[in-house]
């Protein structure tokens, strides 16, 4: 373990173990995708674990890039124990860790278990072999970007333009990782499951964890409405209700379009993978920025992406690094420029400007000039 290294792609011998942790954020797993391919590209006979997330398990359980993974966040009793014990398993049938790589790199959980896979190279955020500091990032661009705070601005990418091609995540993990002329990062590729119900003509999904994100719900009504007078059926995804309220910001808001519009509740009635599935049959996918986002636009569904960013990317996402990279997804402009957000790159929660410009100038038509355009 003294030996832990910075990894600079280096080859990592015959038949290499490599560990890559994970986030509990959906949208994180679907970019993490690509890299995995990448990984498998180039080390065809590594076996490939994964630590990841209860929450996307389903998802994790049926890539083919993976020989086995299991949960960083298992509430289960014992499982810190259980845990532990799995990893000393894997390392025993499978041979010390060559590469760990960390995609969630500023989580303190993750980066305080990378130095127990003892791996001969690390990749992402780590602390040291003795657990006492933080690994230090290291010298080369693929390294040195993470200790960036800023990787959603131009002026990032310009200073990276002889290593990076663009701003985007999913890109950004295969360099770290040493994998971009292995896999397009943009390409990515999600397993999916037949759905339990039959699927509207269009999936929607109102909330996420940050309110700023959030579009206003008188807004999704008219949109409703429009919907339903040209005989569109639509269904709302998401987290089972209670979880919509706890943590993504539902307030009221999704139970009064329930109940005043004829909108289909289908929170809480997927897997991933489902949900996947249904994104993939259903004729349209209108989301904040938010995984179900992602989820669509991987499976090539036309795709809306309801985002207060005006035209040069300025707005309540940092749409630079985390917009899909696909054909069958848009954005909408917002006419309104707030650059809050960003000038506290993107920490806050709520709005900091009073009325929510940046949202609340996107207007209803707009989604419904876009609707009619995949639909009619």
């Amino acid at each position: 373990m003294a030996g832990m290294q910075r990894y600079g792609g280096e080859p990592l011998g015959s038949r290499p173990h490599i560990v890559v942790l994970g986030s509990c954020k959906v949208g994180n797993f679907v970019v993490s995708t690509p890299v995995l391919r990448g990984l498998r590209s180039r080390f065809p006979d590594a076996t490939i674990g994964f630590i990841g997330s209860e929450v996307t398990a389903d998802f994790e359980q049926a890539l083919p890039a993976l020989n086995w993974r299991c949960s960083w966040d298992d509430q289960r009793p014992d499982s810190g124990l259980v845990l532990q014990q799995t990893l000393a398993k894997q390392r025993e049938r499978h041979g010390p860790v060559q590469l760990a790589l960390n995609l969630d790199g500023f989580n303190p959980l993750t980066c305080s278990l990378v130095p127990f896979l003892e791996p001969r190279y690390v990749a992402g955020g780590s602390l040291t072999a003795n657990r006492r500091r933080s690994l230090p990032w290291g010298d080369h661009p693929r390294q040195r970007f993470l200790a960036d705070s800023d990787w959603d601005s131009p002026a990032f990418r310009q200073r990276y333009a002889d290593v990076f091609n663009t701003n985007y995540i999913a890109e950004l993990f295969c360099q770290l990782a040493w994998v971009q002329d292995y896999v397009d990062p943009t390409a990515i590729e999600l397993p999916t499951a037949e759905p339990a119900f039959a699927v509207p003509d269009v999936l929607i999904h109102c909330t996420t964890a940050r309110a700023a994100k959030v579009w206003p719900f008188h807004y999704w009504r008219q949109v409703l409405e429009q919907a339903d007078d040209r005989g569109w059926s639509v269904g709302l995804v998401g987290s089972p209700p209670a979880a919509q309220k706890e943590s993504y910001n539902a307030g009221d808001g999704e139970d009064s379009l329930l109940q005043t519009t004829r909108l289909i509740d289908l929170r809480g009635q997927t897997t991933l993978m489902e949900l996947a599935g249904a994104c993939r049959q259903a004729k349209a996918v209108i989301s904040v920025d938010a995984g179900p986002l992602h989820i669509a636009a991987a499976v090539g569904t036309p795709t809306y992406a309801l985002v207060g960013n005006d035209v040069n990317g300025v707005g309540a996402s940092p749409v630079r690094l985390w917009m899909p990279r696909c054909s069958n997804v848009v954005r909408s402009i917002s006419t309104a420029t707030c650059s809050a957000c960003c000038d506290n790159r993107f920490r806050n929660d709520d709005c900091l400007v009073e009325g929510h410009p940046c949202m609340s100038a996107i207007q209803p038509s707009e989604v419904i000039a876009w609707l009619e355009a995949q639909l009619c």
